[in-house]
């Protein structure tokens, strides 16, 4: 089974994370995924033998839609999610306006906006489609991901911020068996 037909059974497998997808994509918001650390999380939880379905840290909710780049509009989305849920973790972002924060060249799209983020393994998605199909979005692949080696991505330039993220994660009390590369 490849690691793109595991994540898909992981995710699959979840209900949390299924009930999320179902909510995000009733949003109806272009190239629109959950990513990063729920994705991640789910993932590295599954290798490690822990069964909690629980969302370990912020729901990130990624789009890309240069018409509007309103943090407003981000702030109302949050809202409504954290209404429909009761769970205050929901972070909706668009990533067309992202590049600016971070000082890289403008996105062309999510799976842009996500090569530039810090890791490997974080630079993951999944988005449920109209038929209910899960489609994946990883830019650099998910072998780190399912290898639980943690590395900087080649387009994330900034080693020190890398380091200093990584460290004050502190990814491995909670996953022991991850790999953390520093260089």
């Amino acid at each position: 089974m490849s690691y793109e037909e595991r994540l898909r059974q992981y995710i699959l497998e979840n209900d949390l994370l299924m009930k999320d997808l179902e909510r995000v994509r009733e949003l109806g918001l272009p190239q629109c995924y959950i990513a990063a650390g729920y994705v991640r999380g789910t993932v590295w939880d599954r290798l490690h033998g822990f069964t909690n379905q629980a969302a370990h840290t912020d729901i990130d909710v990624i789009f890309y839609d240069p018409g509007d780049l309103s943090e407003e509009r981000e702030w109302l989305l949050e809202q409504r999610l954290i209404e429909q849920t009761g769970n205050d973790k929901w972070s909706v972002k668009n990533q067309a306006r992202m590049h600016i924060r971070n000082g890289n060249p403008p996105y062309r799209s999510s799976e842009d906006a996500v090569s530039w983020w810090p890791e490997t393994a974080t630079a993951v998605g999944a988005r449920l489609d109209s038929g209910n199909g899960l489609e994946i979005l990883a830019p650099y692949g998910l072998d780190d991901l399912f290898g639980l080696v943690v590395r900087r991505s080649p387009r994330f330039e900034d080693r020190a911020y890398y380091i200093n993220r990584v460290r004050s994660k502190d990814w491995k009390r909670q996953w022991p068996q991850l790999t953390i590369l520093e260089d």
